[in-house]
């Protein structure tokens, strides 16, 4: 699998990271819809699935090579590699674009998600009722997610630990965006802004040689709560990939078909035309963050007027759809060299 990859796949994997980055940080956009489209889901959960006992045992003793072909590493590894480049990159432009252009970014990913529905459903020839039955759960559990009022925030570190089981579902199940479940959860801020800012500043003392940090309980705290909410990620993807695998293998229409379901769910979530509504204090003043931003609470949802702007944010949903039409393109082109 590894080694019929040319050198043109790997950068176009980077890529596919770089994309699958970007959609995790916004809330209402899912990774794994970026994996669907792109052709590379199941090997993806495949590869997660095969971190496992086995994977350990070639780890402890010695035998990296192994445990590196194993795991299918170049994949892995070229795919995370351009999560971790878009974190800092990508996903920053994209903030850029969210504050000026809100409208237009929304419109794109409204109409990649419709493009995604399509790409999905189009080849989907087993409809049945247990198939439609298992569509309309995924649509509803997907547009309810979308109504839920958040919680606060809560930075017990177990709590932090099971939001990071459940933020990976982004990653591994499209449809479901673990940004949006975060702020449900009330723990957004706390999780992918408070506490990577507090590593942000850490790794700077430390190359500027100052270790005053440690004396400073908010900071190890911010760092305790970083670590274990990665470690719950970890623990979620791992666990996720290996659910899935098995319900892929043993239930594969009814899986696709409850995917589908989400992602029509999703809908509601990157729905263009909504309000932000920013968390507030009793006194109504804005809730700032640790960077002075204002708070995402949750969003209040529209019908557009018939004017220039809703052309143009149209015009930027069929971009989404042929963004979409591109990336099928490619997966399928890709799938045909490996034949």
């Amino acid at each position: 699998m590894q080694s019929t990859r040319t050198f043109t796949d790997r950068i176009f994997l980077i890529i596919k990271g770089l994309a699958m980055g970007a959609a995790n940080k916004v809330p209402g956009v899912s990774g794994g819809v970026v994996a669907f489209v792109a052709g590379f889901y199941e090997e993806f959960i495949y590869s997660l699935q095969r971190v496992n006992k086995t994977a350990f045992k070639l780890l402890f003793n010695g035998r990296f090579k192994s445990f590196y072909r194993y795991i299918n590493g170049k994949f892995l590894g070229l795919l995370f590699l351009g999560m971790i480049v878009s974190y800092f990159s990508v996903s920053k432009i994209l903030d850029y674009l969210i504050v000026h252009y809100e409208l237009y970014v929304w419109s794109t990913f409204f109409g990649m998600i419709l493009g995604s529905i399509y790409y999905i459903s189009k080849d989907f020839g087993e409809w049945n009722r247990k198939t439609i039955t298992a569509l309309i759960l995924g649509a509803i559990v997907g547009i309810s997610i979308s109504f839920l009022d958040p919680a606060t925030e809560n930075d017990n570190l177990f709590f932090v630990f099971f939001c990071g089981i459940i933020s990976v579902s982004g990653m591994t199940l499209p449809g479901f965006s673990g940004s949006f479940i975060l702020i449900l959860l009330g723990n957004y801020v706390l999780l992918l802004i408070d506490s990577v800012n507090a590593l942000y500043d850490t790794i700077s003392d430390i190359f500027g040689g100052d270790f005053e940090f440690i004396y400073n309980e908010s900071r190890v705290r911010m760092l305790k709560v970083l670590g274990v909410f990665t470690l719950g990620s970890v623990t979620g993807l791992v666990t996720f990939s290996h659910i899935l695998n098995y319900i892929l293998k043993h239930y594969k229409s009814i899986t696709l078909a409850t995917i589908v379901g989400f992602i029509i769910g999703s809908l509601g979530v990157v729905w263009p035309w909504k309000k932000t509504i920013y968390k507030t204090d009793v006194d109504g003043s804005q809730v700032l963050d640790s960077t002075g931003k204002q708070i995402i609470e949750n969003y209040t949802r529209y019908l557009p007027e018939i004017n220039g702007e809703t052309y143009t944010a149209i015009a930027y949903i069929a971009l989404g759809i042929l963004i979409v039409l591109g990336l099928e393109w490619y997966g399928q082109r890709t799938r045909q060299i490996k034949v």
